[in-house]
């Protein structure tokens, strides 16, 4: 696949995210362009990768087999319908990482034949650490499948899912999720400076703490349960602490939100579609 030529239109976080980590992956400069209308993003491509980022989507578009969507979602539309007669000409496999934008909806604007994916990569992505949801139609085959892999693995680690719905819950789950985990090592550095400690020590520990058991939870199989009870002594610290969260709801309080972001998602998703 490091042979055929990959475009990215989008040079914000997330496209600047998936050069890096390309190029990290093997991938060499003169097999990637980018589209990118304004100037001061064009630039950080150039500094940060050596890369001449185009204002002309259809020059960067021109030739490529994939072509990466990486734009903000009320965006879409306004990106590809121009390119819409290049891109069913040519006919590269779309791969579009806007948030909650249908695959109908990219169909209709790419034209006729057009192979269509959806992405949904996290903030991780920008360190190489990203979880990343995918759902591919029936129309898109296995060869195809298996190149946006290759291709989204620069991000991290990639999960398929069967419907086109699903990736509502992804979000909803990893999508949004690092600001779960933030938000709840920021309120245990909260308590701790609360119970004494000085603030800029409890925020290190809580954000070690953080960091040390994600590497922890990538050397056990991801087998999160085992974990937990392997650092939960009987009558020990962990448990009374444990306990006091499961008293206080905690388990429907993180079914709850995922609901929410769920619903919201699908709500967002209806208004870029209508």
């Amino acid at each position: 696949m490091t042979n055929r030529r990959l475009c990215i239109l989008g040079a914000g976080n997330m496209g600047r995210a998936l050069i890096g980590g390309l190029l990290r992956g093997g991938w060499r400069s003169e097999q990637l362009s980018v589209g990118e209308s304004q100037s001061a993003a064009r630039a950080l491509v150039a500094g940060d990768f050596g890369i001449s980022a185009s204002a002309d989507n259809h020059a960067a578009v021109a030739g490529a087999s994939i072509v990466v969507l990486a734009v903000k979602p009320q965006d879409a539309a306004t990106v590809l319908q121009p390119l819409a007669a290049l891109l069913t000409a040519e006919r590269p496999l779309l791969i579009s990482v806007a948030a909650g934008v249908r695959v109908a909806a990219l169909e209709s604007w790419c034209g006729q034949g057009v192979p269509v994916l959806r992405a949904m990569p996290n903030r991780p992505a920008r360190v190489g650490a990203g979880a990343t949801g995918v759902y591919a139609p029936a129309a898109v085959g296995g060869e195809q499948r298996a190149a946006a892999e290759r291709v989204l693995q620069a991000l991290g680690e990639v999960f398929w899912v069967e419907a086109e719905g699903l990736l509502d819950v992804v979000t909803a789950l990893s999508g949004s999720g690092p600001a779960y985990f933030f938000l709840l090592a920021e309120l245990m550095a909260e308590a701790g400076t609360a119970l004494g400690l000085e603030s800029g020590m409890a925020q290190r520990l809580a954000a070690a703490t953080l960091y040390g058991s994600g590497l922890l939870v990538r050397s056990g199989a991801g087998d999160l349960a085992r974990l937990r009870q392997e650092v939960t002594s009987t009558g020990g610290t962990t448990e009374a602490a444990l306990r006091t969260l499961e008293a206080a709801g905690l388990r429907a309080t993180v079914r709850a939100a995922l609901n929410a972001a769920t619903q919201r998602g699908r709500e967002l998703a209806a208004v870029r579609a209508s």
